[in-house]
């Protein structure tokens, strides 16, 4: 291996280079890049723009090629371009699946792959990257923070009592909140399995050697019988942000360490059709006229679809334990890599898959003249548009209450290009999160008659997670879809905030211990820099609260508030999540004042900012919007189950049978008025097809223009646009011809920690052990499930 030390008194080496990028496998990066430095005989030198060995030392800035070398390595290359942006018709009918040039202005507010947004400074202890709680000794108001482990000890899991149960909402309010958090955000943890100084495994040192920041455990800590800490993994940071602002010349308190959002922002289904060009590919079932997605082809649930299993086996999912080894079943493949975690979760996903099959075969039924591509792009428009109807109408009201609904989303006013609808880092780090306290300790499984299913009993939540197999050998999902609507969620309570089922024995892929959610997600807290409870308070227009009286009228529980004072000494020093999460709630809410403010502000940004809402003016004909109401979750679930009845608003409890009603009598919508007159489309006929790639109609513009695209990994040659004058269309249509994708350096198809194989039509992206492939297609990560619920 070559010596990548580069020799200067000003000089940044290479394996320093490589630790501000948050790389570790040097072997991934060696040759076509460092050749650039080596045969060109460049030193990555500067005069302050890395840092100074001797006073007076003076260099030169660095080259547009060293520049574009460090992109290149840190996988940060295609990021910093500004997006292609198409000015044809389809871009105003339909998003891209990356989310990019929703905002003309703007084209990558809201895109995958993009930094959280960030609505308050964040607050780390070096003042641009280093965690809350990363310097022993560091103080806060005159105080250390508490460790992460010994708050939920004391605060989350207070009292052994059973466990309350949410009488007016029903399971499926908890699963609607988890899935439709994965459908806005997931936050990558850096690719390095180890520290950057000295190689250290974060699964073994309880040592703070970025990226490793474990979470510290007492000496008769239950979950600490092999080790004195959990290992805990950072966030990668977004490129260029926090340390990597040396290698761009940004190195300033300006440009603190932002984090990654990997999904699109919006609330448009990516769950089922991912946030990447490389992923939609693989999800859809291209070999079909319908516009359909991928199936499993080994099993049915009752003639009905599953999710298919993930390419790459054996994968880390757990196993039937009674099956030979030969027997496998796998994760489940789906448009975000959590779809496993759980199996009510699964049971979700599948249902939309199906959703999204059903209507695109009623689709093509109606319209046969639609191409496989039109037919998908409509349907998975429709889908969004529910996605977005059931939560803004059915979810949110009930989790914020209809004051603070009023107040901070209120009615819908149109599209406002001046507001930004990325997900904000506190909304996705600590306000979204407080769903983890309602989430029971069992999973129901209910028969035909709504009763305990006799083969297939009710299992504690620890039994489902990362577990495809009881869904494929356990009646399927029916009975978890009549278990999350006839049973109640948890109702969060300051006496049992989270269940032990969360708290002792969550289970993640990449670690065979348990772990504790609520540390978790304090420890992320701290690792994004999140101001504390206080400040947030503030920036809501809501009083600071500065003792133990002032936070008893926020906090009625008068014993948890003594123990907040207790542990954290200053009422400033209270982690968001927690203080958040223990507030009272407002009038028929699930949240205190709060939560309420940063949910509803968050829900008002990615409605307003998203131009392709599905109440945006030209989106959808006045009659479609008059359709798309009608349908409900409810409905969703008569389609696409064996369910014969059902509540009529699936999020709330009800007894059965007397607060079921027969799917007969749930409404649904018409889809007519989605039938397109195929003499009234063009005077010229349908366009030509083209081989290993689509063609679209459009006529919005007045005279009918067909659009063509290629299929990934093709190029095209010719004309992307025909255009129907006089009777005929202007040209003849292009071609599809294949491309070599790991050719191209400029916007590599597989970040630097994978290995990039040509194939025909397509590429693959190679890890070796012990990563696997992150469910963008093209990074290396940790583990399947290295951000849990």
């Amino acid at each position: 291996m070559m010596n990548k030390e580069l020799k200067g008194e000003n000089c940044i080496s290479w394996s320093q280079m490589m630790e501000k990028l948050e790389i570790d496998d040097l072997d991934n990066v060696e040759d076509a890049d460092y050749k650039v430095v080596s045969e060109h005989k460049r030193t990555l030198c500067t005069d302050g723009l890395f840092w100074q060995t001797g006073e007076g030392s003076t260099g030169n800035f660095l080259s547009s090629d060293d520049l574009s070398m460090i992109a290149r390595i840190s996988g940060c290359l295609p990021y910093m371009q500004p997006p292609s942006c198409p000015v044809n018709c389809l871009a105003n009918k339909y998003r891209q699946i990356t989310g990019a040039c929703n905002n003309r202005k703007n084209p990558r507010w809201g895109a995958s792959n993009t930094a959280l947004a960030r609505w308050f400074p964040p607050e780390y202890e070096d003042g641009y990257s280093q965690p809350k709680g990363w310097n022993p000794g560091f103080l806060y108001n005159g105080f250390v923070l508490p460790p992460v482990r010994e708050v939920s000890r004391r605060i989350i899991q207070r009292f052994p009592v059973p466990i309350p149960e949410d009488q007016s909402h029903s399971h499926l309010l908890v699963d609607w909140g988890q899935y439709i958090d994965h459908d806005m955000a997931f936050t990558p943890q850096t690719t390095s399995k180890t520290s950057f100084q000295g190689q250290v495994n974060c699964q073994s040192t309880c040592e703070n050697l970025n990226p490793c920041f474990p979470i510290k455990l007492s000496s008769n800590d239950t979950l600490g019988s092999r080790t004195s800490c959990l290992p805990f993994y950072r966030s990668s940071a977004a490129c260029g942000t926090g340390d990597q602002g040396v290698l761009f010349g940004n190195l300033t308190l300006s440009n603190p360490r932002e984090q990654m959002n990997g999904l699109s922002s919006f609330l448009d289904a990516s769950t089922l059709y991912g946030s990447t060009p490389a992923l939609e590919k693989r999800l859809r079932n291209l070999t079909s006229e319908e516009g359909l997605l991928r199936v499993n082809t080994q099993y049915t649930d009752n003639g009905r679809d599953y999710l298919p299993f993930v390419d790459k086996v054996p994968s880390a999912c757990a196993q039937d334990p009674k099956a030979s080894k030969k027997e496998r079943i796998e994760c489940f493949f789906a448009g975000d890599s959590r779809s496993s975690e759980l199996t009510s979760l699964a049971a979700v996903h599948t249902l939309w898959l199906r959703e999204h099959n059903r209507l695109a075969r009623a689709l093509k039924k109606l319209n046969s003249h639609w191409t496989a591509e039109i037919v998908y792009q409509e349907t998975r428009k429709i889908v969004g548009a529910l996605h977005q109807i059931i939560t803004l109408r059915d979810y949110i009201p009930k989790i914020i209450g209809p004051l603070a609904f009023d107040k901070y989303i209120g009615s819908y006013k149109g599209y406002d290009s001046e507001l930004n609808p990325a997900v904000s880092n506190v909304f996705s780090t600590a306000a979204f999160r407080f769903g983890h306290a309602t989430v029971p300790a069992v999973i129901n499984r209910l028969d035909e008659d709504f009763k305990e299913h006799s083969t297939f009993p009710s299992l504690l939540l620890h039994e489902t997670f990362f577990s495809p197999w009881r869904i494929i050998k356990q009646g399927g999902i029916d009975p978890l879809m009549r278990g999350m609507l006839a049973s109640p969620a948890k109702l969060q309570s300051t006496h049992q905030l989270m269940n032990e089922e969360l708290t002792e024995k969550l289970i993640v892929l990449s670690d065979s211990r348990p772990f504790d959610l609520a540390s978790l997600n304090l420890q992320r807290g701290r690792d994004h820099g999140l101001k504390g409870y206080n400040d947030w308070r503030e920036f809501c227009g809501l009083p600071r609260l500065t003792n133990l009286m002032n936070l008893s009228t926020a906090i009625s529980d008068i014993t948890l508030v003594q123990k907040l004072i207790d542990i954290y000494k200053h009422p400033d020093n209270i982690d968001i999540w927690l203080g958040g999460l223990v507030e009272d709630f407002l009038p028929g809410a699930r949240v205190g004042p709060l939560f309420a403010c940063i949910i509803g502000k968050q829900m008002k940004a990615l409605r307003e900012g998203d131009r392709f809402w599905w109440e945006n003016h030209g989106f959808f004909s006045e009659a479609q919007r008059s359709e798309l109401v009608k349908h409900t979750f409810s409905r969703v679930i008569c389609d696409n189950t064996g369910l014969k009845e059902v509540p009529f608003d699936a999020f709330i409890y009800g007894q059965y049978p007397k607060e079921f009603i027969p799917c007969e009598q749930t409404p649904s919508m018409n889809l007519e008025a989605w039938h397109e007159n195929p003499s009234k489309v063009s005077k010229c006929g349908l366009p030509p097809d083209v081989e290993n790639g689509n063609v679209m109609l459009c006529t919005d513009t007045g005279l009918p223009s067909a659009f063509y695209s290629c299929n990934i990994g093709y190029a095209l040659e010719g004309k992307e646009e025909l255009i129907c004058t006089d009777g005929k269309w202007n040209s003849e249509p292009p071609v599809c011809t294949d491309i070599n994708e790991c050719e191209d350096q400029k916007t590599p198809a597989c970040h630097t920690s994978a290995t990039c194989r040509n194939t025909r039509g397509s590429y693959r992206c190679i890890c070796s052990n012990p990563y696997i492939l992150a469910e963008d297609g093209g990074t290396c990560v940790v583990s399947l499930a290295s951000a849990v619920l």
